[in-house]
């Protein structure tokens, strides 16, 4: 069984009408966007030592 399997399905991200934004609102939505990369980049890290805890325990 393929680990992809077992992931929740993904949904396409909506895309936002920048034409319509402010300079302003354009420099909070990236602020914003930073935001959430910083985020799931610590997932990422987090979901990384967990799995090389676990592959560490299981190869003894």
């Amino acid at each position: 069984m393929n680990l992809e399997e077992l992931e929740p399905a993904k949904k396409p991200a909506a895309k936002k009408d920048l034409t319509v934004m402010s300079i302003d609102e354009l420099r909070d939505y990236i602020a914003t966007l930073q935001g959430e990369i910083e985020r799931a980049e610590g997932a990422i890290a987090a979901k990384q030592a967990h799995r090389s805890g676990a592959e560490a325990f299981f190869k003894k």
